[in-house]
């Protein structure tokens, strides 16, 4: 079992800062990393396997730097989101290839026992460039798994993969976690993590914006304030009965036409609002939300 240490790191590019001051600790088992595309979860894979330095602060894997470590090299599988360009090679020559890099005693051994536990044995004889996006990426475990990593990182592994691909990739990913590997995946996609991860970090901006398991998280998210925008026959007349709810805590008139309503229980105005505007003779003519991107709900998350 291996643990990954993240301690104030830093990564900044020229002026940019890609990764800004993150602190986070990944244990045994399955994680999410979660964000938004940009947030700067390639650039933390990135540093966390050894490929970038630090700007500043340290990444440990079981206590010894990864950067210029060779030893935790060994420890670590990659599986990145760039699409192979190994098209002509077959299954097994690409997955033979990282167990001759890594220099297995047992390479021929140790790729057909890797290749059965992605269940790529069949196909492993055929060129990669006749692969389906999921068997690419399953291919791409094999090889990141063919020197018995303790630690498994995977960017965006489920982009493209379709709906039966992607089962087989989460259920896989479950059984490396249950065997006691670190596997720590990243997706944009809150559904994905939810389904795999019992542990999630987010991510947004290069900054670490939350920590816990996936429940705690969701009620962080789900409980911060909705903006809608709202459109009826009388604005205004809407707008007094509005701000009379316990549930909204803002209503602003549009210059040209409807409300911007921020909401604070999301459940009890969906419930109320069809309701208030019956009693009081108002026609809902539009509903709705005007923050709900992946963006604004991790924005919330940092500066909560």
């Amino acid at each position: 079992m291996s643990t990954l240490v993240l301690d104030s790191v830093s990564r900044w590019f020229g002026n940019v800062v890609a990764v800004n001051d993150v602190s986070l600790t990944i244990s045994p088992g399955v994680t999410g990393l979660l964000g938004p595309n940009g947030a700067g979860k390639t650039t933390l894979m990135a540093l966390m396997t050894g490929f970038l330095a630090p700007s500043a602060g340290t990444v440990l894997l079981d206590g010894q730097p990864v950067w210029r470590h060779t030893e935790a090299y060994r420890q670590i599988g990659l599986v990145p989101e760039r699409e192979l360009s190994f098209g002509y090679l077959t299954g097994r020559q690409f997955v033979r290839a990282n167990a001759d890099l890594h220099g297995l005693d047992d390479a021929g051994a140790a790729t057909e026992r890797i290749l059965g536990v992605v269940d790529m044995v069949e196909p492993a004889s055929r060129n990669l460039d006749t692969y389906s996006k999921g068997m690419r990426q399953r291919v791409k475990i094999a090889a990141a798994l063919v020197h018995d990593p303790a630690l498994l990182l995977l960017d965006e592994p489920f982009n493209g993969v379709d709906p039966r691909q992607r089962m087989h990739l989460m259920d896989l990913l479950r059984r490396l976690g249950d065997e006691g590997r670190t596997v720590l995946f990243s997706s944009h996609i809150l559904e994905e993590v939810e389904r795999l991860a019992r542990h999630i970090e987010v991510v947004v901006s290069g900054r670490h914006a939350a920590s816990g398991d996936f429940g705690a998280i969701r009620r962080l998210m789900t409980d911060r304030p909705v903006q809608y925008a709202v459109t009826s026959s009388d604005d205004r007349a809407l707008a007094t009965v509005l701000i009379a709810q316990p549930s909204v805590r803002a209503v602003r008139l549009r210059p040209d036409s409807g409300l911007d309503v921020e909401v604070a229980d999301l459940g009890s105005f969906a419930v109320g609002l069809p309701q208030w505007a019956r009693a009081h003779g108002l026609t809902l003519l539009d509903l709705s939300p005007s923050d709900e991107s992946l963006e604004s709900v991790f924005a919330y998350l940092v500066n909560r």
